[in-house]
């Protein structure tokens, strides 16, 4: 119970700070906007991590207030409801937004990247390794099967956390434009518990994209913003 007290109060705490910092103002698109006022998300939690300190240092990973509220509201609501979860999240942008090489959108601080839980070779939800030599992780290459190495993707726990995310969106008025995932693995994703759901409340990408997204799945978050 101590725990799991300590654990309300530090959520409580990062989702405080996100207030604190003011209301983001957003401008144009995800592939041609900017943002004011944005919001660094913290390294880590409870049962999340950076993809890497050295490029959150380097500035990589604001959002829009409203997005990490968001972020950061899904992230509290899986340590409550699955401790033993782990989560790891890639890059979202600049704090003024504007283009964040080599990706075409992230621009004006409603998109995010999580990389894919994954499960070892014991059955463990652990974080997906993102080392510098695998460009941060975004090298990974998962097979037919899911599977990289050791690691499997672990395709309930991503649906539980795009539910999470859906569900926090809603509270925060807030909603989710796209997501982008290898389409091959859709059909494992729409087989899970949450998979009714996902269908008919979130709009995948039904090509593949201009890089494959099986280590990471990308989501666009919905927040009005002003023209550019």
């Amino acid at each position: 119970m101590r725990r799991r007290v300590w654990i309300g109060a530090a959520t409580a705490m990062l989702l405080a700070g996100a207030a604190r910092a003011g209301e983001s103002q957003c401008y144009g698109s995800v592939s041609r906007g900017r943002l004011e006022g944005g919001v660094k998300l913290p390294q880590r939690g409870e049962n999340f991590v950076a993809y890497s300190g050295s490029a959150a240092l380097a500035g990589r990973t604001h959002v829009h207030s409203r997005v990490a509220a968001i972020v950061l509201e899904a992230f509290a609501a899986l340590q409550r409801d699955d401790p033993s979860l782990r989560f790891v999240y890639g890059e979202t942008g600049w704090a003024e937004g504007g283009r964040l090489r080599p990706h075409r959108t992230h621009q004006n601080g409603l998109s995010v990247d999580f990389f894919v839980p994954v499960r070892d070779a014991a059955g463990a939800s652990v974080p997906l390794p993102t080392p510098l030599r695998q460009r941060f992780g975004y090298d990974i290459e998962f097979d037919a099967q899911a599977r990289y190495g050791d690691y499997r993707i672990d395709f309930e726990a991503l649906a539980e956390h795009l539910y999470q995310l859906h569900r926090a969106a809603q509270r925060q008025g807030a909603g989710i434009a796209l997501v982008i995932f290898d389409t091959r693995y859709l059909p494992r994703l729409f087989a899970t518990p949450r998979g009714a759901h996902l269908r008919q409340h979130l709009r995948f990408m039904q090509r593949q994209a201009w890089v494959r997204h099986d280590e990471h799945y990308h989501v666009d978050f919905a927040v009005p913003c002003r023209p550019l």
